[in-house]
């Protein structure tokens, strides 16, 4: 174990120890005489003195000890009872640190390092021993603690995990620790008196790696928008990389993907997430993938446990799972054995005696007079006891629809029977079979494939429960039988169960659907025709009357589904091969279990696969990697590959044996098939020049991959003759390519897809969020002035400041509705960031802030979008002078001037008055019951006195210009007397002009005063002391006096028309969020 160094004297008189092995700085030693069968004597004397000098009694045989060259002083670092132990810690160092102390010019810097590595890693060991986040221990409070004084993020910011660890700059590793919370990941190190630490938002990570280099041999690898970090020695490299993959993945999908969780409701409240939680979710994702559960199923218990396997004859070692609606089991080799029972076909759960051959043995009895045991059981009365819990309150209910409405009438029963007729009870290709061409030819070799299947079947079961063995896989990459095919995609696919238990539900739904006209009814029509339209099938009304229910009753049982494109060509086949209600139910298997986020408009997991299929390629396939260093032209290739199964660029009857695979292996054999394909055409695909030669050579060899057993079926489409016609024409037999694949890619795991998938979508949510960015910066471009970089820039200090909130806000908005908005107080925080002109006055940038987001929230929903606030900015930094004033004359006057500026989301006495239009700063639906009750009393005003509203309601009144001139004030530095006298001058002019016009109008505003004093009463009792000033004291001006007067000053026109640098301020600002909070967050708590 490792020891908190303590010091010790190298030179050691006594001679107590033995040197086994060492280096420059390390030694691994052994307690003399332990170990040594010719000196007993040595080795008693040795241990009485132990006893003797020694308070703990006795001192452990083995040790490793630091040193520095030239000192006398060692340190000992680690110790154990066992060599074996011992060994390991020895390793560990010469694997992760050795390399490193070559860098250190100072030995005794070397100490510090090594020293303060070998705590973290105590300190680590001591948190996974008591499982810190569950139980809140010392050392976990304590990491919490510093956590939060380190880095000041708002108390609701939940600390996960922390792993001790290096960061490197350059070749310099500094030693610290790594914190890992719900939306950030950040690090602190103090060593040799300098501090360093920061903080990297999950939401900025785009990249997430495994590297090795000389000076790191294994090293995590964190990729953001601006730079990379390395992180390395840990004490389990492979732990902290799963948990900061979950977290950035849970992270993004929250953020960027908030659909994507919707089944996964713990992870939906991020302060309930724990590294124990993280721990349980990656196994029940691990579980869901292996047996293709729904995914609402719930994990429950992992126990280790041998299952009796009669064709073997003998019991299978490996892990049992337990979930709401099945007990799934699997062999410790994936894939060697795989057994799922669902609760619903058994019939009890029962604890036999046990013996010394059968340990705590359980006997799983269901409904077909079968019976499986189970044997090595810990804790096997608490799971018997839960399973039965379960299996008791597993009961017939509604299966999980999306439409709630499924029950019916007597009438509507008897309509539905009607209905019922009209869906086909067989599979179309029994219909259609005498049409094929080439069936004659098949008949005896699918004879013997019908023998083969039922010989398996009396040795393995038949059924869901069927123990599916290598020996099943060999059978289904032969092709299944056609008269087969239906049953077994049932029993792979677990669709079966669903059918057994949701009688009539098909039918329903195809009911319901019927006249219904929407997107998908529409997008539907449009490709019936287009789905295998050279099979006779689906040259018939019957054929294409039963696609049409199939995708209809989907889209209407799925509407955030609905119908996408390549669900057309799927669901064709499965109509082929199986009942029209056996289909409805195999699209639901692949669309909802084995597909998932395929079938969408953003098809995030076809897209998150092909990231993996890339990685794949560079990983199984360097040499073609190396040929071709940008592999995205063979991932765009290999798109339609994944979304149809191989269907669209296969032969059919090949295409049908890939499907085989499909609902046998999961997704596992398309990536297997899709490696064998890449490989087979490696050397051609090396030499291409092109993309379009590369998709040729693909096509050609595709095209030509033919199934033996069907000789009279066309080999090749039209299409796919005249793309291919340069290519020589190589036949290849799909059984063959699909053992090749099983061969040379087998050992391509479920698990490992499944940590491929969680890093991988982070980088696809990421491109989708660039490709966002794009977007929005296309839209608002056009209409200003900023250059491109600079609007990026913005964009991404906009992002910056939103994201934050979302992290702890309880709005009950979506991500999408609020994206690119701001707050009042986001948007405050940016406005200080971004803004021209000096901060002379904190408290009158506050007001002008506050009064531009008035002005801005067009929708009076308190929110900013990013296009309001481009079109600020570039007022400000690249406007005209006219359009500068005019912001800031707008600024000066309702409905940006609120009476009540500290607090303007309420205003206690809302400025009313009747020379001039309402503005009142409530909510929506308040405004508009405001405005009814005072709609008569405006009625009521002259005819005359609305002319003069309508004149003067832009204009600017005496009180309203003060607050004007004072804004100009603050806009320059104290130094600059110029402009400040030419701003005395203009206020002077502009007051003078405005009490001329005032003089001119006193005797009209006491006419009309008099003739109102009725109708305005209740009007100067809601509006004030202000608005009786207003009336009858305060001149008003105009926005083009007031320009044509700030014209007669040559300072101020220069400062208004001087170009302002809005690239230094964006670096400034960026800055200046660095510095605030390591880079985030610290401006939403300055603004709040």
């Amino acid at each position: 174990m490792w020891l908190n160094p303590d010091e010790v004297l190298l030179k050691n008189v006594l001679k107590l120890w033995v040197t086994e092995r060492s280096n420059d700085f390390f030694l691994l030693q052994r307690r003399r005489g332990h170990g040594e069968s010719n000196s007993r004597i040595t080795g008693l004397l040795v241990g009485a003195l132990d006893n003797v000098l020694d308070s703990t009694a006795r001192v452990t045989p083995f040790r490793i000890l630091l040193q520095v060259p030239g000192s006398q002083v060692s340190w000992i670092i680690a110790s154990g009872a066992a060599i074996e132990e011992v060994n390991k810690h020895w390793d560990w160092l010469l694997h992760n640190l050795l390399h490193s102390l070559s860098v250190f010019e100072n030995k005794e810097d070397v100490a510090s390092f090594v020293k303060g590595k070998v705590k973290g890693l105590i300190a680590e060991e001591v948190q996974g021993r008591q499982a810190a986040q569950e139980d809140d221990p010392g050392k976990f409070r304590e990491a919490l603690r510093k956590f939060e004084v380190h880095f000041g993020l708002p108390s609701s910011e939940k600390l996960v995990t922390y792993y001790s660890c290096c960061c490197w700059k350059g070749r310099v590793p500094r030693q610290g620790f790594l914190y890992l919370s719900i939306n950030h990941m950040a690090f602190y190190s103090f060593l040799l008196g300098k501090e360093v630490k920061f903080v990297i938002p999950w939401a900025e990570v785009t990249r997430l790696e495994r590297v090795s280099t000389a000076l790191m041999p294994e090293a995590i690898r964190v990729t953001t928008r601006q730079r990379q970090r390395e992180f390395s020695m840990f004490l389990n490299l492979d732990e902290a990389f799963g948990v900061i993959g979950q977290l950035a993945d849970i992270a993004l999908r929250r953020l960027l993907d908030s659909k994507g969780l919707e089944l996964d409701r713990v992870l939906q409240q991020p302060a309930r997430i724990t590294k124990r939680i993280l721990e349980e979710q990656a196994i029940r994702e691990y579980v869901l993938a292996l047996f293709r559960l729904p995914r609402s199923e719930n994990l429950y218990e992992v126990a280790s446990c041998s299952v009796w396997t009669p064709h073997a004859r003998c019991h299978t070692a490996g892990t049992l799972y337990t979930t709401d609606s099945y007990l799934c089991f699997s062999s410790r080799e994936e894939g060697n054995l795989i057994l799922l029972i669902p609760l619903s076909e058994v019939l009890s759960i029962e604890k036999a005696d046990s013996t010394s051959a059968l340990p705590n043995p359980v006997i799983v009895s269901i409904r077909t007079k079968k019976a499986f045991q189970l044997i090595e059981l810990n804790d096997r009365d608490e799971l018997v006891e839960n399973m039965n819990s379960r299996l008791r309150a597993l009961s017939p209910t509604p299966y999980y629809t999306f439409y709630y409405d499924t029950g019916y009438s007597d009438e509507e029963e008897i309509e539905e029977h009607v209905l019922r007729n009209t869906v086909n009870s067989e599979a179309l290709m029994t219909a259609f079979h005498q049409n094929q061409p080439g069936t004659n030819g098949n008949k005896s070799t699918n004879q013997v494939k019908e023998r083969l299947w039922e010989d398996h079947f009396s040795e393995f079961g038949r059924g869901v429960h069927m123990f599916r063995t290598e020996k099943i896989q060999k059978l289904v990459a032969m092709g299944i039988p056609e008269s087969l095919r239906g049953e077994l995609w049932m029993i792979f696919s677990d669709a079966s169960s669903d059918l057994g238990s949701h009688e009539g539900y098909y039918a329903s739904l195809v009911q319901k659907s019927m006249g219904h006209n929407n997107l998908a009814t529409e997008e539907i029509e449009r490709d019936l025709h287009r789905s295998l339209p050279d099979h006779p099938a689906f040259q018939n009304p019957t054929g294409i009357a039963a696609l049409r229910r199939v995708l209809t009753a989907y889209a209407h049982r799925n509407p955030k589904i609905g119908y996408c494109q390549s669900m057309n060509i799927l669901a064709s086949v499965l109509l082929l091969y199986a009942k029209e209600e056996d289909a409805f139910w195999l699209l639901v298997a692949v669309c909802e279990r084995m597909l998932p986020d395929y079938f969408n408009r953003r098809v995030i997991g076809a897209q998150v696969d092909q990231s993996v299929f890339e990685e794949l390629i560079r990983e199984r396939l360097p040499e073609l990697a190396e040929q071709i260093p940008d592999l995205s032209t063979l991932s765009s290739v290999s798109l339609s590959w994944f979304l149809t199964l191989f269907l669209s660029v296969l032969p059919f009857h090949s295409a049908v044996c890939v499907v085989d695979c499909f609902f046998f292996h999961g997704i596992k054999a398309i990536f297997q098939l899709g490696l064998a394909v890449l490989e087979a055409n490696a050397a051609e695909l090396s030499s291409s020049t092109d993309d379009g030669q590369a998709l040729m050579i693909l096509t050609g060899f595709l095209d030509q991959v033919g199934n033996v057993e069907c000789p009279g079926f066309p080999s090749s489409s039209p299409a796919a003759e005249e793309t291919s016609c340069s290519v020589a024409k190589r036949h290849t037999n799909i059984t063959d390519l699909i053992n090749d694949s099983y061969i040379k890619f087998g050992d391509l795991t479920v698990r490992q897809i499944e940590q491929l998938r969680c890093r991988h979508r982070i980088q696809v949510l990421q491109a989708h969020e660039d490709t966002t960015k794009e977007n929005a910066l296309r839209l608002v471009s056009p209409d200003v002035s900023i250059p491109a970089e600079n609007l990026a820039d913005i964009y991404d200090l906009f992002k910056v400041i939103f994201l934050p909130s979302w992290h702890y806000c309880d709005s009950n908005r979506s991500f999408i509705e609020r994206q690119y908005r701001l707050d009042r107080p986001q948007f405050k925080s940016l406005y200080g960031l971004l803004v021209p002109w000096p901060d002379v006055s904190n408290q009158h940038t506050d007001t002008l802030a506050n009064r531009t987001f008035t002005l801005l929230d067009q929708d009076c929903d308190n929110l900013v979008t990013f296009r309001d606030f481009a079109s600020w900015l570039d007022t400000l930094y690249f406007g005209e002078l006219n359009e500068k004033i005019r912001l800031l004359y707008c600024l000066h006057i309702p409905p940006a001037l609120t009476e009540t500026e500290d607090d303007p989301s309420v205003m206690k006495s809302p400025l009313l008055s009747t020379n001039r239009p309402l503005y009142v700063n409530l909510p929506p639906r308040q405004l508009t019951d405001y405005q009814d009750q005072l709609k008569q009393m405006l009625q009521d005003l002259a005819t005359e006195k609305e002319k003069d509203v309508e004149n003067q309601d832009k204009n600017m009144y005496s009180s309203e210009f003060i607050q004007f001139c004072k804004t100009l004030y603050s806009m320059f530095h104290p130094e600059e007397n110029e402009l400040f006298q030419a701003i005395a001058t203009v206020t002077s002019l502009v007051l003078q002009i405005g009490e001329v016009g005032h003089r001119g109008k006193i005797a009209g505003s006491e006419a009309n005063s008099q003739e109102g004093s009725t109708a305005a009463g209740g009007v100067d009792a809601r509006r004030g002391s202000r608005s009786s000033v207003t009336a009858d004291n305060e001149w008003t001006v105009s926005y083009a006096q007031i320009l044509a007067s700030l014209l007669t000053e040559q300072a101020l026109v220069n400062f208004f028309e001087k170009p302002l640098d809005l690239s230094a301020k964006i670096t400034q600002a960026k800055e200046s969020q660095y510095q605030q909070r390591a880079g985030l967050l610290t401006l939403q708590r300055a603004s709040s």
